[in-house]
């Protein structure tokens, strides 16, 4: 989906166009306020040109854009998939929609589920999102292979006792021999030099030194917090961009306060479990999270290290 009163969106969208080689039918055009919300009659809008547009064959969709990220305290990408909850913006720490998505067999969402998750091309700016694309495009089938070196998964748990709630899910430390993956849980603030990093998990409010991690395309980041997902402006706390920004190719934050409910977070074992099964960047991260209605997913959404096909 391309915004056309948005020049980033334009730029970044005809290139995701080539880089993905979609037909024409898979895109839409339309025109949106550049603005960091919507309002519920302007997603209203919003939601009927896409169901006008894509028929049964569309499972998913990838937003070329960074504005609108919300639409009243929910995330975009929430409304679009589960429908508006207005209801939520009246006490956002309450407990929000199921997602039906989440830890789901299928590979065909709409079909099975009717919903389509969503994942928006967000970068800061038109550069960075094309290397995003590329990223994507390297990644695919490029990890789990006989022979090839290991990649590491970092679970990190802090001593920020609210942003550390799931700390209590990650997965045990070890290598994945068949997979090819390195899982490592450490305790610790500090970021030490790291190479050839396909995912990390933190509970922070911010998280120094990121110029240090090698990313191998592909890879995922995401810190638990409460306004991660707020793209642009300055909340006090650090943007999902600043993973992308540092070589990550997909995200997750939340846009309005959500509490420390972990569901409304990215599952760090089933998070894991569906990448390296062969799902795509935007499967993997809708899969993990049961509450995703506030949570906005940002990155490359076809990106699919582990996929055999």
């Amino acid at each position: 989906m391309i915004n056309t009163a948005d020049p980033y969106s334009v730029q970044v969208g005809e290139y995701y166009v080539r880089a993905r080689k979609l037909a024409p039918a898979q895109v839409l055009r339309v025109r949106l306020p550049v603005a960091a919300a919507l309002t519920p009659d302007e997603f209203k809008g919003l939601a009927e040109q896409i169901a006008a547009r894509f028929g049964p064959a569309v499972q998913a969709l990838a937003l070329a854009w960074v504005t609108p990220f919300a639409v009243g305290c929910n995330s975009i990408t929430g409304a679009l998939a589960l429908g508006y909850d207005a209801g939520l913006c009246t006490h956002t720490c309450s407990p929000s929609r199921l997602s039906p998505y989440f830890n789901a067999a299928t590979v065909r969402p709409f079909t099975d589920l009717k919903m389509r998750p969503a994942m928006l091309l967000a970068a800061r700016d038109a550069a960075a999102a094309q290397a995003l694309i590329d990223r994507g495009v390297a990644a695919d089938h490029s990890l789990g292979l006989r022979g090839g070196p290991p990649v590491r998964a970092y679970f990190v748990a802090t001593a920020d006792r609210a942003r550390n709630a799931r700390s209590v899910l990650f997965p045990p430390a070890g290598l994945l021999p068949r997979a090819g993956v390195d899982v490592r849980v450490e305790s610790t603030r500090a970021l030490d030099p790291m190479s050839r990093v396909l995912l990390y998990q933190t509970g922070l409010a911010r998280v120094d030194g990121l110029d240090r991690i090698g990313w191998v395309p592909g890879a995922v980041a995401d810190h638990l917090t409460s306004f991660g997902g707020q793209l642009v402006g300055d909340s006090g706390q650090m943007s999902s961009l600043d993973w992308i920004t540092s070589g990550a190719t997909a995200s997750y934050g939340t846009v309005s306060e959500p509490c420390a409910h972990v569901q409304k977070f990215p599952h760090p074992q089933v998070l894991l479990l569906h990448y390296l099964q062969g799902s795509s960047a935007l499967e993997a991260y809708w899969k993990s999270v049961a509450w995703p209605q506030q949570g906005v997913f940002v990155g490359e959404p076809l990106a699919a290290p582990f996929a055999r096909r």
